[in-house]
């Protein structure tokens, strides 16, 4: 999914890069003051949507891949930004606001590649010209298309999101195979290349896959369901044993065609993992799932929520979509760990402090939400991730 950005910035995310925070020292979390949902934030959801409909839509309904147009954009967004608007525009939905959610869900088609590589199996390519895709096809990017396509479903009820998940399904099983034990390669194009940085197997691809097998089993016919299953846990399997890490629960980045660890740690890795934890938990009663989506959350909390730019219970100060992910998993996670709440109540505090304190003079958030620097406030991923922790706040204090 990190196709979106220059080679400059692929080097960055795949080096154990410093994104400020001391190293993780085990003690007891913080607790926030705890708030109501003052602000209104699906109020605040709704706007942005709309701010980004005026400043980033296209005529053809796809959308721009930033405002203003940088050097080397392509003519329509990727893929992985227009994944993260559709899950904003979920919630906006989900609260009752017309945001034509089942169009933008179908406009998933305008991906989707039929086959690749000389294969014929279908799956969702990094780019579009508007009428077919194009580009890499990575495993993690259609894993989350796959997730939204099934929260399409539930939301519409409508079929054909259900059928069109369907398809995911053996495009993951073509990325896996019993190199390095198991597990699903980053992306299609390069399995198993020594020394290629690009070639390895992430805890982005394995965890979102399995979310998403997961979720899929829920809906999907009887006939497949032990299959599905099985796959899942097998990919959690693989994650908990080689990119967990036993020190603070959170998980590492990936693991290289040599074997090594790349010990880099996202907040979205660990928070599909405790999305992970809850529904294997939920679905196979097995307490084990949910004691661990527990220790990840605890560490997760310790680990990434610091002070920055001199502002207490701050998330990283850097892709705001990562961060999202972690407040889903702990949204997820609260009515079985009321401490949960505490987590998400900094989330929401962070949140509004960037909308105070760290938006331009348009209305856009700085990707960094504690007004330190503007850095890629321009692309689109931005701008929808600031939809998504709204609208998914909202849903979250409406249900208290």
């Amino acid at each position: 999914m990190r196709s979106i950005f220059t080679i400059g910035l692929i080097v960055i995310l795949f080096s154990a890069c410093d994104d400020g925070s001391e190293p993780y020292i085990p003690k007891p979390p913080s607790k926030p003051p705890v708030v109501t949902d003052t602000v209104k934030s699906d109020v605040r959801a709704k706007a942005m949507f709309d701010l980004i409909t005026q400043h980033y839509k296209l005529s053809n309904g796809l959308y721009k891949e930033s405002h203003p147009t940088q050097s080397g954009d392509p003519s329509i967004s990727y893929l992985w930004p227009y994944v993260s608007l559709v899950s904003g525009a979920a919630t906006l939905a989900e609260l009752n606001y017309d945001v034509n959610y089942a169009g933008m869900s179908d406009l998933y088609e305008k991906y989707f590649r039929t086959g690749a590589n000389g294969n014929s199996i279908g799956g969702y390519g990094s780019s579009t010209n508007g009428f077919t895709g194009g580009g890499t096809r990575f495993y993690d990017d259609n894993a989350i298309v796959g997730i939204s396509l099934i929260e399409a479903y539930h939301i519409t009820k409508e079929p054909r999101f259900l059928e069109r998940a369907a398809r995911i399904v053996p495009f993951l099983e073509s990325g896996f195979d019993n190199m390095l034990g198991g597990a699903i390669w980053w992306n299609e194009d390069e399995k198993n290349i020594s020394g290629n940085a690009n070639s390895n197997k992430p805890a982005c691809a394995n965890g979102y896959a399995t979310l998403f097998l997961l979720e899929y089993y829920k809906a999907c016919p009887e006939t497949e369901r032990a299959a599905v299953l099985s796959f899942a846990k097998s990919l959690y399997k693989w994650l908990f044993e080689n990119l967990r890490d036993p020190a603070d629960k959170c998980y590492w980045n990936d693991l290289n065609t040599a074997g090594a660890v790349n010990k880099t740690k996202w907040t979205y890795n660990t928070g599909v993992m405790i999305q992970n934890g809850i529904r294997l938990y939920q679905i196979t009663g097995e307490q084990r799932y949910l004691n661990e989506a527990i220790e990840s959350a605890q560490g997760a909390y310790d680990f990434f929520v610091k002070t920055r730019n001199n502002i207490p219970f701050t998330y990283p100060d850097h892709d705001p979509w990562f961060n999202t992910k972690l407040l889903r998993g702990y949204i997820d996670l609260q009515p079985y760990y009321k401490n949960a709440d505490n987590y998400i109540q900094a989330y929401y505090k962070f949140t509004n402090y960037g909308y105070d304190n760290a938006r331009n003079s348009s209305g856009f958030f700085y990707e960094d939400w504690t007004g330190g620097s503007p850095k890629r406030y321009y692309i689109l991923l931005m701008q929808a991730a600031v939809v998504e922790s709204y609208g998914s706040l909202a849903l979250y204090l409406k249900s208290k």
